[in-house]
């Protein structure tokens, strides 16, 4: 039996016009920034899309979709340009960080709230690791406080998985064998789900980075955007962070990536000194 013609034809390399027309796209659609020496990404991906609809050109597919019929297309792409490489408690300083930021902040707070948002979720394992944290610190403190977490994304796919709240346990990595028994229960097989009692604190919502005067979230204690500023140009991520900082209810913390950004400041924060986590306090 014969492959399929395309399953044995390496990856079409793309012109400059062609680079140039794409990259327009998603960054004017996403911010993401995909550089000329980095095309074999794109091409990599528009490629395995374009296998399975049967064409075999750039420029056929991109009147595909951004025809005024191709949302549906364009979301299907956008799945496949997504990252969504994430773990539980992914970076330890910066949640060392944000458990002692938390711990003054519920002290202070007493009877109101916590607000907490993560910016770029992906599929779920920060968030969780944002209320596993609140969750447990309320129960060290044995206070009684409101508190709840969303989840942001641009990827429709990855929030559905989020929303699932379902991993393999290898995606559990270095978890202990304490937050593992509180917050999670056996699934079939060696798959584990996030415990009732995170779940009914936890949201998950789409949101473009690029629509952030859209986003409903104000006053929030701690905004978590790690590791996704890194796909945008600098002038972007300066827009962005703009935006965010004015989320922040007063001294609220916002943490990112480390390296993300450098040399940025914002006449409302001031920068946490700690050389292994960037993060600012909201004035």
């Amino acid at each position: 039996m014969s492959m399929p013609r395309w399953s044995v034809q390496p990856v079409p390399e793309m012109t400059p016009e062609q680079y140039d027309k794409w990259q327009n796209l998603l960054e004017g659609r996403t911010g993401n920034h995909i550089s000329w020496q980095h095309r074999s990404i794109l091409q990599a991906n528009l490629a395995g899309r374009m296998r399975e609809l049967g064409l075999s050109d750039y420029d056929t597919y991109y009147e595909r979709v951004t025809a005024a019929d191709g949302s549906l297309e364009w979301t299907t792409l956008v799945e496949r340009l997504t990252v969504h490489e994430t773990r539980f408690f992914r970076h330890p300083p910066s949640f060392d960080l944000m458990t002692s930021f938390l711990e003054q902040r519920i002290a202070e707070k007493q009877q109101s709230g916590l607000e907490l948002w993560s910016v770029g979720c992906s599929t779920g394992e920060e968030t969780w690791s944002l209320a596993m944290t609140v969750c447990q610190l309320l129960r060290q403190s044995k206070q009684v406080i409101r508190y709840s977490v969303t989840g942001t994304d641009i990827s429709l796919k990855a929030l559905a998985q989020a929303r699932q709240g379902e991993y393999a346990r290898r995606r559990l990595g270095d978890l202990s064998p304490e937050l593992q028994q509180r917050y999670f229960e056996e699934c079939a097989g060696s798959t584990l789900r996030i415990a009732p009692l995170l779940r009914e604190r936890v949201c998950f919502t789409r949101v473009n980075v690029l629509d952030l005067e859209r986003a409903p979230m104000r006053n929030m204690d701690v905004i978590c955007c790690q590791n996704l500023l890194i796909y945008f140009r600098p002038w972007r991520r300066r827009i962005i962070l703009g935006q965010l900082a004015e989320r922040l209810a007063p001294g609220g913390l916002l943490v990112l990536g480390p390296g993300e950004i450098t040399d940025w400041t914002h006449p409302d924060l001031q920068q946490v000194n700690n050389d292994q986590v960037l993060a600012f306090y909201r004035l």
